[in-house]
């Protein structure tokens, strides 16, 4: 995905006078149009995803939410940067309460690769959400069944692999939650 050639520099105010027909993404003031819709296999990882984490966090202040979510990653300086990840967990309630997006970096993304995004997802993002602060990143490719989880440390992401034979891949974030990728991988 690259950025549309725009000579403008927006902000998330322009961002919401857009059509709600496209999806768009906006990072640094620069509009990323979003893919078409994800295919079968995407969506059945993310389904799987978010039950095993809605699940866990069953009674617990956190929240997980699925796209489209607009994500305003800099609300608190420019405001020119919203994104759309898969899947995403917030902890600090304050950051939903405007009732339309999430206001901050949320305590853990997960982005499931498509080929149109996968390039898109491992670099742009990733070092966009270390930048911000995203406690936790995980990239989920499912052509090869595997998982990236990039845990911030000092400002950096240190990353794991794992791959669909793991029952118990640990979420950081979540004290004690595990995530079985053999499950999640049997969707497709």
């Amino acid at each position: 995905m690259e950025a549309l050639k725009y000579e403008e520099h927006y902000t998330y105010g322009d961002y919401c006078t857009w059509d709600d027909s496209d999806r768009w993404e906006l990072i640094d003031g620069l509009p990323y149009a979003m893919a078409p819709a994800p295919s079968i296999g995407h969506q059945s990882i993310l389904v799987k995803l978010v039950t095993q984490l809605a699940i866990f966090l069953d009674g617990k202040p956190c929240k997980v939410l699925a796209a489209p979510t607009d994500v305003r990653l800099n609300a608190d300086s420019s405001d020119d940067t919203v994104v759309q990840p898969d899947i995403l967990v917030v902890c600090d309630r304050t950051k939903l309460e405007d009732g339309k997006s999430v206001v901050g970096a949320p305590d853990l993304i997960i982005e499931i690769l498509s080929p149109s995004t996968a390039k898109h997802d491992m670099l742009t993002k990733k070092r966009l959400y270390q930048k911000s602060g995203v406690r936790e990143y995980w990239i989920v490719d499912p052509d090869s069944k595997a998982v990236a989880v990039n845990v911030l440390h000092n400002g950096r992401y240190s990353s794991r692999f794992f791959d669909e034979r793991d029952t118990a891949v640990p979420v950081e974030v979540l004290d004690g939650c595990t995530i079985n990728f053999t499950d999640v991988f049997e969707a497709l």
